[in-house]
């Protein structure tokens, strides 16, 4: 969490490929706690906007050399809570 206001904050997420060969695309995902949704993200493409969520690549950041990393950004409206455990996934 980058910020936090009555009612909402900010999130970010960096993406950073370990492993030692180039990937061409990722994918996060994770489950929102009740009531939470996402009204902006910025940097990827989002899938659903509460509940299970997912965030890939956008044509330009997808391509990671090893080392590499991105960061995507998000809004949500809601209290703050835990999310459950976040998934990610290359190729």
């Amino acid at each position: 969490m980058t910020s936090q206001w009555s009612g909402g904050f900010q999130g970010e997420v960096t993406v950073k490929n370990t492993g030692s060969a180039q990937t061409s695309s990722w994918r996060v995902g994770w489950t929102l706690p009740g009531g939470q949704t996402i009204s902006q993200l910025w940097n990827g493409t989002l899938s659903g906007s509460s509940g299970a969520v997912s965030v890939t690549n956008l044509n330009w950041n997808g391509t990671l050399a090893a080392g590499a990393s991105t960061t995507f950004g998000f809004l949500v409206n809601g209290q703050s809570g835990t999310p459950s455990t976040v998934t990610c996934t290359s190729s």
